[in-house]
């Protein structure tokens, strides 16, 4: 017989355990469902004997006697004021209780044993609600008795905020790191960059004329070609960020190699239109070869510009646009020129992996979406690639309802003022799906009332989060700027918004909805983010402004349409952030690729 362990019922680690089997996932639409790796416990004995004692006799129906503690964790529900103890001794300190599904006593681990050779093997850890055998000395698990947890956990949603997870041990690292380190260059390119360098004298908002005038280089000023200070604003921030920049700076676009292979497949090809042949990357390479070449006069992007048009047509006008509809459909525009050279080969996993174009390398990730139905517990899950995160602001009654169910306000928020921390909680915050959003339970056969949570699997190299401040009323038929000031940190740690850090503070020691994959401490070590860029508005819906703010060496710049200055950090964190773009502090890579030696 195993002993018990002397853990700490609240805070102590949990024992080692075997996975119980996932729930199937359900596909629909073009999304991927869940393939979770089915992992099954040896069965016991004495539960079967427990079930076979009566054949009508079933778990799920325990979760009207289970509660959910305000970090999401179930237990036995028991009186506000009432403290368990043993039966037998009286001990209410001890390491564990349990609870006798026969006859509803409680003992001790100790004296547990004793009362199992009653014929009442069968418990229920009190605090921790998993079943237990206590002749056989561990626990155990029923499909029925997980789902009883389930819905009890589904009854008490919306959960409350989770608390900050540990950081993963030392131990459990699977990927290497390497620490992203600044080129100091040797003496004889220091000299080949100042003879093809000239001296540009900067307006400065902050700083004293002695400062160092020099820009950095490829820093240069886009011109407005007629209400596209939408376009200069994402094109500054994409085209200074880390990877894409190296991608075409070490000429793994050529544009003069794509063209000549578009004119030799339009060729073959008569009934082509010409438009075919825009390719969006290879205005970037144009571009990239503009901003590094060393000439200060501002740029226009009218190629870029009208080629863009030809992707998307129902932009093309000089009237105002949004910025974060022209990074999607720009990012779309990337990925449909490059996906072709994929298209022989009809892998539709690595458009799903994001191996398939620069953009999707660097800005792709995925989201987890579980739906649980609220009558029965069956989990459906699906896994949604993404490009950015759109957020919600806080409004005031949200705010007020976070106040009174949390002592933390909802992560510094306040009445008027939001966070972005606050709104990452509340995207992957548990969600009760209403009598008119019934969604198809497989498991019932019918509609259901369902709860959503989304949560983050995979977390991009660049992360985009983009604020929704426009509001569009189809009842009113009007729509609304949110002035809203958002409060973001230049530091940002992932861990508490991940799939495998949710479901572990969702489902505790009970890790039924976690697969090998979301339980990869991978991600975790990989979740550590500074902020690169921040681009504004100011105005109002119909007559707005977009600007960039971008951090190069560690000094702020205000990217305006052809003007670039130098700002401080408070001018950044006071600005109206609409798009948030951060970076991994740390890449990594599998220990099992060549890294070939610089």
């Amino acid at each position: 017989m195993k002993a018990f362990p002397s853990l700490d019922p609240i805070d102590g680690p949990d024992p080692p355990m075997s996975f119980p089997p996932v729930p199937s996932a359900a596909p629909y639409g073009g999304r991927r469902a869940a393939a979770a790796t089915i992992r099954l416990p040896p069965p016991c004995s004495h539960l079967a004997s427990y079930h076979s004692a009566d054949g009508s006799r079933s778990l799920r129906s325990l979760h009207r006697c289970l509660s959910v503690r305000p970090l999401g964790r179930a237990e036995v529900r028991r009186d506000p004021g009432e403290v368990p103890h043993c039966a037998a001794c009286s001990s209410a300190n001890g390491p564990r209780l349990y609870a006798c599904l026969a006859c509803a006593a409680v003992h001790c681990p100790a004296h547990a044993i004793a009362h199992a050779d009653a014929g009442h093997e069968i418990a229920v850890d009190v605090d921790r609600a998993e079943l237990f055998c206590c002749a056989c000395g561990d626990q155990i698990y029923d499909l029925d008795f997980d789902a009883a947890v389930v819905l009890a956990q589904a009854a008490s949603a919306p959960l409350p905020e989770r608390p900050r997870l540990p950081e993963a041990e030392e131990g459990f690292r699977k990927r290497r790191r390497m620490e992203s380190r600044p080129w100091n260059p040797d003496p004889m390119e220091r000299a080949a960059i100042w003879r093809g360098s000239s001296p540009v004298y900067v307006q400065d908002e902050n700083f004293s004329h002695t400062a160092d005038p020099r820009l950095p280089l490829g820093l240069r000023g886009l011109n407005n070609l007629g209400n596209t200070c939408f376009l200069n604003s994402v094109l500054q921030a994409l085209l200074h960020i880390p990877l894409p920049r190296n991608f075409f700076l070490s000429d793994r676009h050529n544009r003069f190699i794509c063209e000549h292979k578009s004119r030799r497949k339009k060729d073959i090809n008569a009934g082509e239109q010409q438009t075919a042949t825009l390719c969006l990357s290879c205005d970037l390479d144009a571009m990239y070869s503009a901003l590094f070449s060393g000439d200060r006069k501002p740029y226009s992007p009218a190629k870029f510009l009208y080629s863009w048009w030809q992707h998307a047509s129902h932009f093309a006008s000089y009237e105002q646009q949004d910025a974060h509809d022209f990074f999607i459909t720009m990012l779309d525009g990337i990925h449909e020129k490059e996906h072709q050279q994929f298209e022989p080969h009809n892998d539709s996993n690595i458009i799903g992996t994001g191996d398939c174009c620069i953009v999707h390398k660097v800005f792709s990730g995925t989201l987890r979406s579980d739906v649980t139905c609220t009558i029965c517990g069956y989990t459906s899950t699906t896994y949604d690639p993404c490009v950015d995160i759109s957020l919600d602001l806080n409004h005031s009654n949200d705010y007020k309802r976070c106040a009174r169910t949390s002592s933390h306000i909802c992560n510094g928020e306040s009445d008027g003022t939001s966070t972005l921390l606050g709104c990452l909680e509340r995207f992957t915050r548990s969600e009760r799906l209403g009598s008119d959003q019934k969604l198809f339970c497989q498991n019932c056969q019918v509609k259901q009332e369902s709860l959503k949570q989304m949560s983050i699997r995979n977390l991009p190299l660049v992360a985009c989060f983009h604020i929704k401040r426009f509001e569009h009323s189809p009842q009113r038929n009007m729509s609304k700027k949110i002035d809203r000031y958002v409060q973001f940190p230049f530091y940002l740690d992932m861990v508490p918004f991940l799939s495998s850090s949710i479901l572990r503070s969702r489902f505790g020691n009970r890790i039924c909805g976690i697969d090998d994959r979301d339980s990869d401490v991978d991600m975790e070590l990989a979740s550590e983010f500074e902020i690169f860029a921040v681009i504004t508005h100011s105005g109002n819906l119909d007559s707005g402004h977009y600007t960039t703010y971008l951090r190069q060496n560690n000094q702020w710049y205000k990217c305006d349409d052809s003007w670039i200055t130098r700002v401080s950090e408070n001018t950044v964190r006071a600005s109206q952030a609409y798009m948030l773009f951060y970076v991994q502090k740390v890449l990594h890579y599998n220990a099992s690729e060549i890294v070939a030696a610089s």
